[in-house]
């Protein structure tokens, strides 16, 4: 299986927690950014471990925005590892963060910027876009002409989440899915096509993962979840999920 959504940057002993999650079934992450820093590292992990990591490069929403500093040596970043990426992300609209969201404006420009570099790359877009700001960002990727998005652990309404479904964008539930009735509830509405599996790792979780680090391996425990919600076969379930996130995110490097 593969984590479509997780902060490798944000670990510690990288090699050692690489090596149990392979020999327990998972072959690959896709390693999102929060800053530049944070863009470097990740491509600094994408280099030493080519055929596990899908890069994504970007600046959260939830953060300050990038200065210009920062952003032109970005945008020059995406130029330079092009070969190296997977994806632009983890970028979107803020929410939780007052001091954020007080400039939605601001962040609805740096969106529409970002998915405009997304096209003209032909990298997907990771997007942290949550409630009422999920429509919002729908609306700016649309009009970017963006083809290839990924909703991560999406929370909206069903009408925003059957627009996303249409457009033919990714949604992924993360393992809240095992023991929260809103991410169950969200099943139904994701054609199993369309839908990734995430841990959005080191992240803590409840339920049956309380007090436990999060790692790519409570996959296992979402899948069957899943699986149950579906109707389906386990392993189909892992099959199908796992042929969506390579479809959306490519192929590794080897």
């Amino acid at each position: 299986m593969i984590d479509a959504h997780l902060h490798l940057d944000q670990y510690v002993r990288v090699d050692e927690q690489i090596k149990r999650w392979q020999e327990a079934g998972i072959t690959g992450v896709v390693a999102v950014s929060t800053d530049l820093s944070s863009s470097y590292r990740t491509l600094e992990l994408k280099q030493r471990f080519p055929s596990f990591v899908y890069a994504a490069i970007g600046f959260h929403p939830e953060q300050p925005l990038p200065n210009a500093a920062d952003w032109n040596e970005w945008t020059s970043l995406i130029k330079q590892a092009r070969p190296l990426l997977s994806a632009i992300g983890e970028v979107g609209l803020p929410y939780y963060s007052a001091e954020a969201a007080a400039q939605l404006p601001r962040y609805c420009d740096l969106l529409a910027q970002i998915a405009a570099i997304a096209v003209d790359t032909s990298l997907p877009l990771v997007l942290h876009a949550v409630y009422d700001r999920a429509e919002t960002a729908l609306a700016i990727v649309q009009q970017a002409g963006v083809r290839n998005a990924h909703f991560h652990w999406l929370k909206a309404s069903a009408k925003t989440v059957q627009r996303i479904v249409r457009c033919g964008y990714y949604i992924s539930v993360t393992p809240e899915v095992c023991y929260r009735e809103r991410d169950q509830a969200l099943l139904p509405l994701i054609p199993l096509e369309q839908l990734l599996l995430e841990t959005d790792g080191p992240w803590p979780f409840a339920g049956p993962f309380h007090g436990k680090p999060t790692t790519p391996l409570f996959l296992f425990d979402s899948v069957r979840t899943v699986a149950a919600h579906y109707g389906e076969e386990i392993g189909r379930v892992k099959t199908v999920i796992t042929a969506n996130t390579k479809r959306l995110y490519g192929s590794l490097s080897l």
